[in-house]
């Protein structure tokens, strides 16, 4: 298979994707939170201007608890390879946008959580069966999809197929698109999220997630280090929102029926 170069690929998801409207800047009594603008079910700006996914339950939660009503909440677009800077310049307080939690994010920002455990996954067009395995990718003709600054594009060029031809992009949409036009064989990121671009209205019967379990994924808030105060309450809202059943309503919700979740799990940071 020839592959195509990474301007053409630009290119034609340059075409295909609508840009997305930013947020409005932080204002004096309100509270920010960065979210992903692109991946359904989790955190998506919807084309009315409102925002849906279980990321976005959670925060607004949480906001709730720390005394902010709904109108007092700005969301704002994060990366994935800038929510450490985003929290370290302030431009938001705290960020919730599958935000895995590891050792090497833990020495620029603080987390409070894990609020929901994923697994990395692989996402294929429904009529391919060439891709059982992520020992597939390790050929010279496929060609897979991640985001830049993902920890599923770090362990896929690590672990899992260091031979696989990686193309890294910003944001799990323009990565969809390559995959919907052929221009790469499958993208990786947490199940969580593939799940909820398989059952967006348009996807249906077009993509299937693989079913593979190649990491583990641990949600959590970001926050600016040594914020220990807002650590402890948004730990404490976590736990409210799980024992008054409002959490796994809003994975129902968000992610569906036939979405094989795993329990709350049980928080780790803070002391």
């Amino acid at each position: 298979m020839k592959v195509p170069k990474a301007g053409a690929i630009a290119a034609v998801i340059g075409i295909a994707l609508t840009a997305s409207a930013c947020a409005g800047d932080d204002e004096q009594g309100t509270l920010s939170i960065g979210i992903k603008f692109d991946q359904p079910g989790v955190g998506m700006r919807e084309p009315d201007g409102t925002f849906t996914g279980f990321d976005v339950d959670v925060a607004t939660y949480i906001a709730k608890e720390l005394g902010y009503k709904k109108d007092q909440i700005v969301f704002k677009q994060v990366l994935s390879n800038d929510r450490e800077l985003l929290i370290e310049y302030n431009e938001v307080q705290l960020v919730a946008a599958s935000y895995s939690i590891n050792d090497k994010r833990k020495q620029k920002v603080d987390f409070a959580g894990p609020y929901f455990l994923a697994h990395q996954d692989l996402m294929v067009r429904a009529n391919d069966a060439t891709i059982t395995r992520a020992e597939d990718l390790n050929n010279a003709d496929k060609r897979l999809c991640s985001v830049t600054g993902s920890t599923s594009a770090e362990n896929v060029r690590k672990n899992l197929a260091p031979k696989a031809s990686l193309l890294e992009l910003g944001g799990y949409s323009e990565c969809l698109v390559a995959l919907k036009e052929g221009l790469v064989d499958a993208m990786t990121t947490d199940n969580s999220i593939l799940a909820g671009y398989t059952v967006r209205k348009g996807n249906e019967g077009k993509f299937r997630l693989i079913g593979l379990s190649l990491s583990n994924e641990h949600y959590g808030i970001g926050m600016k280090k040594g914020n220990t105060e807002l650590q402890v309450k948004t730990n404490n809202a976590i736990r409210k929102m799980v024992e008054d059943g409002s959490w796994e309503a809003a994975v129902k919700k968000n992610f569906g029926p036939d979405y094989k979740y795993e329990p709350a799990q049980a928080i780790t940071t803070g002391s």
